[in-house]
């Protein structure tokens, strides 16, 4: 057998260090990756519940009590953005009934109201705000129907079904089709007004309704719900996910057997992720502006300060899930005052951290690089679809951000090539002090972003990131040092 010639050996090799990493594990579908670009989007909820002044509206309210007279979806929308938030999903039926648009399906709607003159349709005022103003739009059609006398029936899951068609026909490219596993209770349900209980792990057939409806009608659409198709609640109304946060997730179902369905919402390992999860279904963490989702005075004085929505940003995108934050219209079909300034205010502190990266200034030196196509320049290049990446063999690299002059920082961010699946599963933040290497923190998980909060400023001239676990090669598409 002839020996290949030198130039013809380097060349190969050389062709070789230049092929892409092969993905690790599962790996997220665009859609999914599109939905973690998104990383905060707000939950409008909005009806004849908001002027009974509860927070579980039962079903037998009046349509007529719903009159927003100065509704303006314009204002509730150019606050989200204010606030950073770069989705909406409006709450076109909440568990009271209320179509927040002309349906055909049922009567308890808003052209019975005399909002508009009885010719309104929210659904796409909202719609229409968003696109107008560049924000995503999506909808939640609650499965829950407590005015519907045949809600517990065969029948009705051909109501809700008609529903989403219409809401999945009439109103654009969704970016999300949020849901929830409720399964009943207390209700109207046509004036019988009793207790209906269901099997949700059954009744609502969501993989018919899902499979044959919304993946066909609306494919870009991310499916929310408990334990989901696309995203999965993160377990709580707190808005935060575990400090050590996997995407991969194997849904469980009560009993704790592999497998589990929207409904299943205790599930133990919602928080964390599973490490080597079945499927890609990362955490979305959702969570009120005020104490509650629907707008009550009483609670004027109770809206989330621009800090603390700032520390649950940190732990929610900070830990690679999206933050929900839940907007309420109050009986004037607005915003009030209160939550407008909190939102503007989180979006000027988060435009003052984050609008200047002092990585930008430092000169990024690996201890292995996969050949130039994956060079330290794509840290660097606010593209997520690029990045570093080490040799197949090299499972414990590290980089270092070297700086002309000193700075001063207390915030790391990182973000994996989470296209190609999630890796590392620990590393450390180092700086060079007194001629020596100073860990300054260590972590595990980083997926689609990791915020490290150090918690007190360090100064230094050089900065290194070492990875000390990952199974496979290591891909980072972003690194980001801050001072807040």
């Amino acid at each position: 057998m002839k020996k290949l010639p030198l130039f013809l050996l380097l060349f190969s090799q050389n062709l070789i260090a230049q092929n892409p990493p092969k993905p690790y594990g599962v790996i997220p579908s665009e859609r999914q990756l599109k939905w973690h670009e998104t990383e905060m989007y707000c939950l409008i909820h909005f009806t004849p519940t908001t002027f009974e002044d509860k927070e579980w509206g039962y079903g037998d309210a009046d349509p007529k009590t719903f009159n927003p007279t100065e509704f303006d979806a314009e204002q509730i929308v150019k606050a989200a953005k204010a606030g950073g938030l770069k989705g909406l999903i409006f709450v076109s039926k909440h568990h009271d009934g209320f179509c927040l648009f002309p349906t055909k399906t049922t009567e308890y709607n808003i052209s019975k109201s005399p909002f508009r003159n009885g010719k309104g349709d929210m659904v796409k005022e909202f719609e229409q705000a968003c696109r107008k103003n560049g924000l995503k739009f999506g909808v939640y059609c609650s499965p829950w129907d407590r005015n519907s006398a045949d809600y517990g029936k065969v029948n009705y899951l051909e109501i809700y079904r008609n529903q989403l068609k219409e809401l999945y026909s009439n109103y654009g490219d969704l970016f999300m089709s949020w849901h929830d596993g409720a399964n009943g209770g207390d209700g109207f349900y046509g004036g019988a007004n009793e207790k209906r209980k269901i099997d949700n792990t059954v009744y609502y057939q969501w993989d018919e309704t899902w499979g044959n409806i919304t993946r066909k009608m609306q494919p870009n659409a991310a499916i929310f719900s408990d334990v989901g198709w696309d995203v999965r609640w993160v377990g709580n109304e707190k808005g935060f996910a575990n400090e050590t946060s996997w995407a991969t997730f194997t849904p469980k179902f009560a009993d704790g057997k592999a497998g589990g369905v929207p409904g299943n919402a205790n599930d133990s390992e919602s928080p964390f992720g599973t490490k080597n999860g079945e499927k890609w279904i990362p955490a979305e963490c959702d969570v009120p502006l005020r104490k509650g989702w629907f707008y009550h005075k009483s609670q004027d004085n109770e809206v989330k300060t621009p800090q603390q929505l700032l520390d649950l940003y940190f732990k929610s995108v900070g830990r690679g899930a999206a933050l929900d934050l839940g907007l309420a219209p109050d009986t004037r079909g607005l915003l009030h005052e209160n939550d407008v300034k909190s939102l503007k205010e989180f979006g000027d502190l988060l435009k003052k951290i984050f609008d200047n990266n002092l990585a930008k200034n430092a000169k990024i030196t690996a201890s292995n690089t996969r050949g130039k196509a994956f060079s330290t320049k794509k840290l660097l290049d606010n593209n997520r679809k690029t990045y570093w990446a080490t040799d197949d063999k090299t499972t414990s690299p590290e980089i270092v951000l070297s700086f002309q002059n000193p700075i001063t920082f207390n915030i790391v961010s990182l973000r994996e090539a989470i296209q190609l699946g999630q890796r590392v599963d620990g590393f450390t933040i180092d700086i060079f002090e007194n001629n020596e290497w100073i860990e300054v923190s260590r972590r595990r998980t980083i997926g689609a972003l990791k915020l490290v909060r150090l918690g007190k400023d360090f100064t230094t001239n050089k900065i290194r990131i070492r990875i000390i676990e990952s199974p496979v090669c290591v891909t980072l598409s972003e690194v980001g040092i801050y001072r807040e």
